[in-house]
């Protein structure tokens, strides 16, 4: 038997209730793992030791007892500092929200609970989710254990970290402009960002600005594609008073074979970097030999797309009358890394909408027909692989990155469901590709990731390098 901690989500829960181990030994594998490797990498801020190891006691205790135990039933996860675990604090990666712990989980933090899962650690993010390198003042920067000199990338990029290295099977973070798939691409891993309305975005009693309502979604981070299936079948069930909730259901009606997928670029952005392209090529032939016909195709409005992801952001991204000003919380390296990007953010936004919401309409329709006889789209996430570390503070580079990620925030605009997906290496970097599907099919996304995942080499879990 391999090392638990090698080991799949899946795997685990198997085991686990076939009584072949117990989820203690599995916690504590996964524990001797995190103190081995964390402080490497600096991915998981707070090890919740003691209330996982109560956890796995009782899970343990339920299997003996004959309680039909939960899909997930002993399975350590991960959970990122902006989401609530009760006992715990919610920084969001703020010095001053170092002691805002959290009376109760979030809703599909209970659910996974309510499954088995175990929260094993919180991890790290970048200040307010608003970088995508994951470094900020109260726990410092995560490395990317395949080379420290690059970006782990951000948001979740602590969550991305841990589950590369096998600190845990499974990480729970969110997606507002990429920040699922971006640390996805950058440390090797797969990940789910679902459709808008799948997962409650309510979080406690905090103001969640209206941008982030419509753009922002929880998803999973995994090893496996098959791990995150399961654990999203886990997430949606609650609605937490989230106004976008939408009880969907998980599948829907079987694509007509054989399915077809659009490769798809962005003609008005920066070339793709050769690792990147040749990453494209690599998941069109693996999904040709798995059946799918994969046609190439430029996506409808993607520059305005953007355009209008920037101006939505921009002026709905915070509750201005309820929250202090972000000079007045954040590190000198985060109100720098904004100022320095400020001028090129603007830029982006282009020609300022009289509706950005009716132009958003505009496009969703534009893609609905674009995508009603070719459902999937497969795409770069970033089009480049990860950054230097501090490149991000460089002015120019900073002017062309919002061109580089306008098909992972359109997805965003449009509540698209999508899955990362690696696809190998190129110059000792991991490379992936994201999968893009009609609003709440995440079945078929997940179903063309599984296809590209089994006729590709697992690069993670990894020891750092």
């Amino acid at each position: 038997m391999p090392e638990l901690w090698k080991m799949s989500a899946s795997e685990l829960a198997r085991l686990i209730r076939e009584r072949e181990v117990s989820s203690r030994e599995v916690v504590e594998a996964h524990l001797r793992r995190i103190a081995q490797v964390n402080p490497e990498v600096n991915a998981i801020t707070v090890v919740l030791e003691e209330t996982a190891l109560q956890a796995a006691d009782a899970a343990d205790e339920a299997v003996r007892s004959g309680v039909t135990a939960g899909p997930l039933l002993g399975v350590p996860v991960t959970v990122k500092e902006n989401i609530d675990v009760a006992g715990s604090a919610t920084t969001l990666g703020i010095v001053a929200l170092r002691d805002a712990v959290a009376a109760t989980d979030a809703p599909h933090v209970a659910e996974l609970r309510a499954a088995g899962a175990i929260p094993i650690g919180r991890t790290n993010m970048p200040e307010f989710g608003m970088r995508w390198h994951t470094d900020n003042d109260l726990r410092g920067p995560t490395r990317n254990p395949w080379s420290a000199g690059h970006t782990p990338g951000g948001s979740s990029g602590g969550d991305a970290v841990a589950v590369a290295t096998g600190m845990a099977p499974l990480g729970l973070g969110n997606d507002g402009a990429g920040s699922l798939r971006w640390p996805a691409q950058c440390c090797g891993v797969t990940a789910l960002k679902p459709s808008l309305g799948r997962v409650s975005q309510t979080s406690g009693d905090q103001p969640t600005p209206f941008a982030f309502q419509l753009l922002g979604v929880h998803g999973p981070i995994a090893r496996r594609v098959s791990d995150l299936r399961l654990a999203f079948a886990h997430m949606c069930g609650r609605s937490g008073g989230d106004p976008w909730y939408a009880p969907v259901p998980l599948e829907g009606p079987p694509a007509e074979p054989p399915v077809r997928v659009r490769l798809a670029t962005d003609p008005d952005g920066p070339d793709l970097d050769p690792g990147v392209a040749a990453a494209l090529r690599r998941a069109a032939e693996l999904l040709g030999e798995a059946g799918y016909v994969v046609e190439e195709g430029a996506p409808p409005a993607l520059t305005r797309a953007g355009e209008i992801y920037t101006q939505i952001m921009s002026a709905y991204g915070r509750a201005h009358e309820k929250q202090p000003p972000v000079e007045s919380l954040a590190s000198d390296g985060f109100v720098r890394f904004w100022a320095d990007y400020q001028p090129h953010w603007a830029h982006a936004g282009g020609r300022p909408a009289f509706d950005p919401m009716l132009e958003r309409a505009q496009i969703a329709r534009a893609w609905t027909a674009w995508m009603s006889e070719t459902p999937l789209v497969l795409a770069p996430i970033s089009t480049g692989p990860a950054f230097t570390v501090g490149a991000d503070f460089d002015a120019a580079w900073l002017a062309g990155w919002p061109a580089a990620m306008r098909m992972a925030v359109t997805v965003n605009l449009l509540g698209l469901p999508a899955v990362a997906v690696p696809t190998g290496e190129a110059a000792g970097l991991p490379q992936g590709v994201q999968i893009i599907g009609p609003r709440f099919r995440e079945d078929l996304c997940l179903d063309a990731a599984e296809a590209i995942e089994a006729r590709s080499r697992s690069l993670t879990p990894i020891d750092p390098r």
